[in-house]
């Protein structure tokens, strides 16, 4: 394998969270590093709310959109964060059709900066994205598109029954040969 950098090697996706709650520097930090990734036009059309367990009412509302089975270990993360994109261009109105490649940039730099500050984030598909959006008020323009729990690791003894966690060595990803065609698929 070529050597690549720690942090995109060295990232998983966790259920079991401390309870520890994360630092205020260090969530300013991580959507520092979305906020440079690229975007089509540099529109930067993503937007991202940030719910804290104990300090947001919204991070209950944000919990209850979740799926059952993602409500049961995902009740543990200190942060629930919706990602979001705005579905038109801002200098022109047109519809953007790649807001949601630009959100996933965002989120990749995210995710290397959550990496290399200790923090562990599991993101999700598994939940009702209409609910969110009136749950959390978002703008009509805007589209809810995933959940990011996020927080410090935690032991995986804590989890409810029924949810297993997976370790990081048990990770499996697809041979370069197999994504990467050279010329023509």
């Amino acid at each position: 394998m070529s050597a690549i950098l720690d942090v995109l090697s060295k990232r998983w996706s966790p259920r079991a969270f401390a309870p520890r709650a994360v630092e205020a520097d260090k969530l300013q930090t991580l959507f520092e590093a979305a906020r440079w990734a690229p975007s089509c036009y540099n529109d930067q059309p993503w937007h991202f709310v940030v719910t804290q367990r104990g300090i947001d009412a919204s991070h209950e509302s944000l919990l209850a959109c979740l799926m059952a089975a993602n409500q049961a270990w995902a009740s543990t993360a200190p942060v629930l964060v919706l990602n979001c994109v705005r579905k038109n261009f801002s200098h022109n109105g047109k519809p953007n059709r790649w807001a949601f490649y630009d959100l996933g940039l965002a989120v990749g730099n995210l995710l290397s900066e959550a990496t290399h500050q200790g923090l562990f984030v599991h993101q999700m598909a598994g939940f009702d994205a209409e609910l969110a959006h009136r749950a959390l008020s978002l703008p009509a323009d805007h589209e809810a598109v995933a959940v990011m729990a996020l927080g410090y690791l935690g032991d995986p003894a804590t989890l409810p029954a029924g949810v297993e966690e997976k370790s990081a060595a048990q990770r499996e990803r697809k041979a370069v040969s197999e994504i990467a065609h050279q010329g023509q698929w």
